[in-house]
């Protein structure tokens, strides 16, 4: 029997549009049923963009207030989502970790970062891995900080004379700066094998305004890195900030670098962390190190290395001086541990609980990284129901997180003894518990998380147990902040200061 070709046509033909049309339908009922999670519409082409003001972590905790803990927001051409409860922070840095594990291009990256040859922004990949276990088996693992106690014990003796010197003169101490110079030092000892600075002075005031002037600018939201197509126009002129700041990194890393290599014979037998890394860069395994991944490496130890934990200390100093029963209480556990006939002992710390309570409560009110350095989705995925496309940003608001009151009582108080007792005794900040991610949480977790809580805690504690602290006559005590990759405060800590132990104390 023949086949009637008009009719075989059209039945393939019905036959195809059956399969398109339910191909279309069951397209459109899928992307109906990814949802986006809530938030604010923003502004056409600019998208959220004007809504986050000069200050975004404030602006961003505001707005998951009203649009929950998984927050979307279009940041121009880009797609962005915010976690900003231990919860939602848990389901992306833990549960959906891998997919979230690299960093989105951005001009800090490009600029600072030497094109992100570093650490703190490279790929999730080969060069990445080696340059983390380089930094953790040489400088910020516990090994490690173990056999550069000496170098901390001896750089804080520096510092506290300097105090003492201070306090004689009837000066204040300006505490960020001190900090600054003195964690650089340290940083310097273990990477270069000398102090940075021998003296304090302009030199490393010049320093400090560096790490903060790049803390700041990489912390900005840049228009160009979320509407890349007018990135040229450099419409904050940030990028071409950028670009002047890294050339006097460049060269202050440089000299650090040939100054180094001409010393290399005293260090024989004895290498320090730049020398070991060097060292991986003429190994011939598969992944090698470039000049310029040293650089990037430095960049991060000497800029995170000193401003993170810095910020921290002076914030805890700054909530003591505003309570000063806080600070009383604090001398009275350490006279009790310690005495007043010697300095304080890293040793010394894990006796010192109300000490400790009080870096986990500044961590938390004044964590040192307010939003987390973002990180970008390698897949589309979902979560809480809501679908995250790929390539979408995500950035966890820690500073919400340690300020939400459904996680903690009374969160705009300083109060350590919640540390103490009940639910909150356990927590570590370490990156496990959520409530609490100071350093992040991840594979991306902050590598000096050890090295900031060790510094955090011996430095802070020995300031306390060294000195009394007060306000300068005729000031105030400013507890504003501002914006950037660290929390800085808004007018840098400025005190007086009082020896309270036996002056044979400060001679070691």
């Amino acid at each position: 029997m023949a086949v009637d070709p008009y009719l075989l046509r059209e039945l393939l033909s019905a036959v195809i549009l059956f399969f398109i049309t339910r191909y279309f339908i069951a397209s459109l009922v899928r992307r109906s049923t990814r949802t986006l999670p809530p938030g604010p519409k923003g502004w056409p082409v600019v998208g959220a963009l004007p809504l986050l003001g000069s200050m975004p972590h404030v602006t961003l905790a505001k707005l998951a207030q009203k649009y929950g803990p998984v927050m979307h927001l279009k940041m121009g051409t880009c797609d962005m989502v915010v976690a900003s409860t231990p919860d939602a922070a848990r389901a992306f840095l833990k549960t959906l970790d891998l997919n979230f594990s690299n960093r989105p291009p951005n001009a800090g990256a490009t600029h600072l970062a030497y094109n992100s040859q570093d650490m703190v922004f490279a790929d999730y990949g080969p060069r990445w891995k080696l340059l983390r276990k380089l930094s953790n088996l040489h400088m910020l693992g516990g090994k490690a900080l173990e056999d550069w106690t000496q170098v901390r014990a001896v750089e804080l003796g520096h510092m506290v004379r300097a105090m003492c010197e201070s306090s004689r003169k009837g000066e204040p101490v300006v505490v960020p700066e001190m900090l600054t110079y003195a964690m650089a030092n340290m940083i310097g000892q273990v990477i270069l094998s000398r102090r940075v600075f021998v003296t304090k002075g302009s030199e490393s005031n010049e320093f400090k305004d560096m790490v903060v002037e790049l803390m700041t600018s990489a912390g900005i939201f840049n228009i160009g890195d979320f509407i890349p197509s007018i990135a040229w126009m450099d419409l904050q002129g940030i990028e071409g900030e950028m670009k002047k700041l890294h050339k006097r990194w460049d060269a202050l890393l440089t000299k650090m670098m040939q100054e180094h290599a001409e010393t290399a014979p005293q260090r024989k037998g004895k290498p320090d962390f730049l020398d070991v890394i060097m060292a991986n860069t003429d190994n011939s395994e598969a992944e090698k190190l470039s000049l310029t991944n040293v650089k990037a490496l430095l960049l991060n130890l000497f800029t995170a290395g000193t401003d993170t934990s810095s910020s921290v200390i002076e914030w805890a100093l700054a909530e003591m001086m505003k309570n000063p029963s806080i600070l009383n209480k604090a001398h009275e556990e350490m006279d009790k541990v310690i005495g007043r006939d010697r300095r304080l002992e890293e040793s010394d710390i894990p006796k010192l609980a109300y000490l400790q309570a009080i870096c986990k409560e500044t961590f938390r009110k004044h964590p040192s990284t307010p939003l987390n350095l973002p990180r970008v989705s390698t897949q589309a995925c979902e979560i809480n129901g809501y679908y995250i496309p790929k390539d979408t940003r995500l950035s966890v608001n820690i500073w919400a997180i340690g300020r939400d009151p459904q996680v903690w009582e009374n969160p705009l108080d300083f109060t350590p003894e919640r540390f103490l007792s009940g639910k909150n005794a356990k927590i570590d900040p370490r990156g496990n518990d959520f409530e609490l991610i100071p350093f992040g949480a991840g594979r991306r977790i902050c590598a000096g998380t050890r090295m900031g809580i060790v510094l955090v805690e011996y430095i802070l504690g020995t300031l306390v147990h060294s000195f009394e602290w007060m306000i300068p006559n005729g000031t105030e005590l400013n507890m504003d902040d501002t914006f950037g990759l660290a929390l800085q405060k808004a007018v840098p800590l400025s005190a007086m200061v009082r020896p309270r132990l036996t002056p044979t104390a400060y001679l070691s």
